[in-house]
Formats: C-alpha cells, structure tokens, sequence
C-alpha cells in the first residue's frame, strides 16, 4: 500500500501516530483484507473534523468516500 504525501495540517505527525498506531486493532483480526493504509484513515477522519467537510468533499488524496473505489 502506497502512503500519501502528508500536505495538510491536519495530517498526524510521525510522534502523533506512533502514539496512535498501538491503540488500533490488528490487522487481520477479522473483517476484509485493508485497502488503504490505516494512517490515511485516520488523517483523513481527522480532516474531516478539522475542516468541517462531509466525507465526499475530501480532497482527492485521501481515500475515496465510495466502497469499493480505487
């Protein structure tokens, strides 16, 4: 999986995420295989919030708010 080229202030820093990464599941623990990286899942929830934007107005980098897409 390729990473995006983080670019928004939203976008967790690499002390930010170490932090983070540990508090989520495994990969693997059931469910479907993952199709996008979990850190630009979470940056872009955290875009979300921030920017106060629907899901569907994320900017094309993030992963699409369609499933199934890419």
């Amino acid at each position: 999986m390729a990473r995006r080229e983080r670019r928004y202030p939203s976008d967790t820093s690499d002390e930010q995420w170490a932090l983070i990464e540990p508090l989520l599941p495994e990969a693997g623990s059931g469910g479907r295989p993952e199709k996008h990286p979990r850190r630009d899942m979470v940056d872009a929830i955290l875009h979300v919030v921030r920017a106060g934007c629907a899901w569907r107005a994320l900017p094309a980098d993030f992963p699409p708010w369609q499933p199934g897409r890419r």
